[in-house]
């Protein structure tokens, strides 16, 4: 009888399908943070997670459905849902763990399509459990909440309304206040705690009786929940790492900054690449920032008086710092999206002060200004992967349009690879058909190709020339060894569009590419003598 009460309270079944509704748009999105650093954030990615939850949420439904109708009994649902609040509340110490055990049996096991196959797998050991039990409350509240037929519509009704409501409710907050905020791990906990607690009001309002499982149930999951809590809070994506100064969320990313006796160093991404650096003896980085100054050499900054450079992915300023370095006092403006890296840049990172950053995407940037530049440099990696609207030839139409005459732009391309067919061939292409001069040089020792674009072909004609007046002795002899490297982009049919830019798929396929390169040594053993060989190569 104690359960009928409840059940009579339509109410709280209402708020059951609220808050499940909206604990499974905060997983999801707290999901595509917890893989982001690792995986990406690209729209592969967010496929795979939307993908998975989706065959969770239906599996959900429909065993739902059917245990409803066999035993319709709400302590069955509600202990489902502490099930999964545990569940979820484990995932921020778990997760890491699983993401990369999963991808260490992965880059042994398979050789093509390596990050998409580590990302639905780690979706599918992560999510796919706790989003199931999830989707059984639906049908299940649809069983206890429908009195008659005569109402069956609009009960059914109300509760979708709930259940919308309670997702738009979870897919804001997480993104504008918890995320930014406390972090993915504290999200995943709150949202955690509030399932737990939605569970205990019905255990304790309808009395714990007999059996007494029920009770222990819900202690060992007010244990194993604190217990998350402990060991979820201050948990780190890259904890094998030290030395870290920072690391912390964004709206748009993961964010670590590093710092060592020689330099400090941005990444958004635990497994690949550098995004910003600075070195503090005001030194070249050895990177493909110092390749990118070839662009204010060849549209003569240094002589120019009223010489403007634009930079689109400003990161933390390293070409903005070394341009004012080897350059003089030329006026920079630089684009980032993400305001968190340019706090970043203020206090880790030396930005001057007297360089405005604007917080904007770098497109719409340069859609809502009339401005021209003497350079343009565009590095808008977004972790391991380009915006498409920033690759297409609409984009580049729209930078050359806000070149000088004599202006020229660099793009960083990332993920150098020969292989026929491959994203920088596109990209190179695409410029190319916007662009009469093309050049491009490879960056030693990395997987960086810089490349050059103009309208004017005296620019490269009068490289040289401008590189051997350089004051400073090492940018003069790296800029010199840039011309002799440097090669004409001969153009071929690859295009990028705004409606046809399939960065993502083609940037996996280069870092599957060099993933496979550098293991391949270690694959061969693994083959050759099993784990125990592996174990002592290392």
């Amino acid at each position: 009888m104690q359960n009928k009460k409840i059940l009579k309270n339509k109410y709280y079944l209402y708020m059951t399908e609220f808050f499940a509704g909206m604990s499974v748009m905060a997983v999801e999105l707290g999901a595509s943070r917890l893989l982001a650093p690792y995986f990406s954030s690209s729209q592969i990615v967010w496929t795979i997670i939307i993908g998975t939850i989706m065959i969770a949420m239906a599996l959900g439904n429909v065993w739902g459905g059917k245990s409803a109708d066999k035993n319709p009994n709400p302590d069955k649902l509600y202990i489902r849902i502490l099930i999964a609040a545990v569940w979820i509340a484990a995932i921020p110490f778990l997760g890491k763990y699983i993401i990369l055990g999963i991808s260490g049996i992965l880059i042994l096991a398979v050789n093509q399509n390596f990050l998409i196959w580590a990302a639905f797998l780690a979706c599918m050991v992560i999510f796919v459990f706790p989003l199931f039990l999830l989707g059984t409350v639906t049908p299940s509240l649809v069983k206890y909440t429908v009195d008659s037929l005569d109402d069956s519509g609009r009960t059914v009704g109300t509760l979708g309304a709930f259940n919308t409501i309670g997702s738009i409710i979870g897919t804001f907050v997480p993104t504008f206040v918890t995320i930014p905020a406390v972090g993915t791990s504290v999200t995943f906990l709150l949202f955690a705690g509030i399932l737990l607690v939605l569970g205990l009001i019905y255990f304790i309002s309808t009395g714990f009786g007999s059996p007494k499982k029920k009770g222990a149930a819900c202690a060992v999951s007010i244990v194993l929940y604190l217990l998350c809590c402990g060991l979820g809070v201050g948990s780190r994506f890259a904890f094998w790492e030290s030395g870290l100064v920072f690391e912390g969320e964004s709206i748009y990313n993961y964010l670590q900054v590093k710092e060592d006796e020689d330099r400090v160093i941005l990444s958004t991404n635990v497994l690949f690449g550098v995004q910003s650096i600075m070195m503090k003896d005001d030194s070249l980085t050895g990177m493909y920032y110092d390749y990118a100054l070839a662009a204010p050499v060849m549209g003569g900054v240094a002589e120019k008086e009223d010489a403007k450079i634009l930079v689109l992915g400003m990161g933390t300023g390293t070409f903005a710092r070394q341009c004012r370095q080897y350059f003089g006092d030329v006026e920079i403006e630089g684009v980032e999206i993400d305001q968190k890296i340019t706090d970043l840049a203020g206090q880790y990172f030396d930005l001057p002060a007297d360089i405005e950053v604007v917080t904007y995407d770098g497109r719409a940037y340069l859609n809502a200004i009339e401005e021209k530049y003497d350079v343009i440099m565009v590095d808008a990696y977004q972790d391991i992967t380009i915006p498409f609207q920033m690759s297409s030839v609409e984009f580049f139409t729209l930078v050359k349009d806000h070149l000088k005459e004599d202006g020229v732009m660099v793009v960083n391309m990332n993920m150098h690879t020969d292989k026929e067919g491959n994203i920088n061939q596109y990209l190179s292409d695409t410029i190319a058909s916007v662009f009469p001069d093309v050049y491009t040089v490879n960056v030693p020792g990395t997987t960086n190709r810089e490349l050059f674009a103009f309208m004017d072909s005296s620019v490269m004609d009068n490289f040289t020339k401008k590189a051997e007046t350089l004051d400073s002795p090492g940018l003069q002899a790296l800029m010199v060894r840039a011309a002799e490297n440097m090669v004409r982009y001969e153009k071929s049919e690859y295009l990028l569009t705004d409606d046809r830019a399939a960065v993502e798929l083609l940037g996996m396929q280069v870092i599957d590419e060099l993933i496979f390169d550098e293991i391949g040594y270690y694959k061969q053993i693994f083959k050759e003598e099993g784990i125990n060989g592996l174990l002592h190569s290392f």
